[in-house]
């Protein structure tokens, strides 16, 4: 993962909160921007009838846990999951038929901040690459961007590389959503942690 760096002392608040990270699993797909412009896909081959279930099914998990009762009761409920299973059927369908039709974000293990992001490929990139990045933050927010690979390292073992980038074109709101999931991911896991100390100070206790 990209290791944090420290934000100079004379940046605005605003752009010390671009150097906030968390770590976190998100949908993400990435293409390989050429100099012609066009795409290349990373990801070979058709995804999994596993990965359409998690990738359909993720963003309303995450909705539900956010949401709490109001919605577990809510008439709402059931089309939600009715238009999820439509959507799991037709994918599915696609991906047998047509496997070069279906690109997908897909769950991945991120560093996240608002200047960039880390992740781990298992493809080769470069210093200097850029990629057509699509981040699916929850509940629902798409956010698309540009990023320069400005890292790129194997892993030991040989297992995948560890990339770093930073964004090169991020549209002001999209950045907004970005810094405000990173400042409630980060809450959400501090609550969580406390939460898990004071279990086992009991248990001690």
């Amino acid at each position: 993962m990209m290791t944090p760096t420290e934000a100079p002392s004379t940046t605005s608040q605003d752009e010390r909160r671009e150097w906030i990270r968390i770590d976190d699993r998100v949908l993400m797909e990435y293409r390989v921007v050429m100099e012609s412009g066009h795409t290349l896909p990373v990801e070979t081959g058709a995804p999994t009838a596993d990965m359409i279930s998690t990738a359909v099914g993720k963003p309303t998990a995450e909705l539900l846990a956010r949401s709490g009762d109001s919605l577990a009761g809510s008439p709402v409920l059931p089309w939600i999951m009715k238009v999820d299973y439509l959507l799991e059927v037709i994918l599915n369908a696609l991906a047998a038929s047509q496997p070069d039709s279906v690109a997908m974000a897909r769950p991945m293990d991120v560093n996240l901040s608002g200047g960039g992001v880390g992740f781990v490929s298992d493809r080769e990139l470069s210093t200097g690459d850029q990629l057509a990045l699509k981040l699916i933050l929850p509940p629902f927010i798409l956010i698309k961007a540009t990023v320069r690979v400005i890292r790129a390292m194997a892993q030991a073992g040989g297992h995948g590389y560890i990339i770093a980038t930073e964004f090169v074109d991020l549209k002001p709101d999209d950045q907004e959503h970005l810094i405000r999931h990173i400042l409630q991911a980060q809450a959400e896991q501090l609550r969580a942690r406390h939460k898990a100390a004071a279990a086992a100070s009991g248990r001690l206790s």
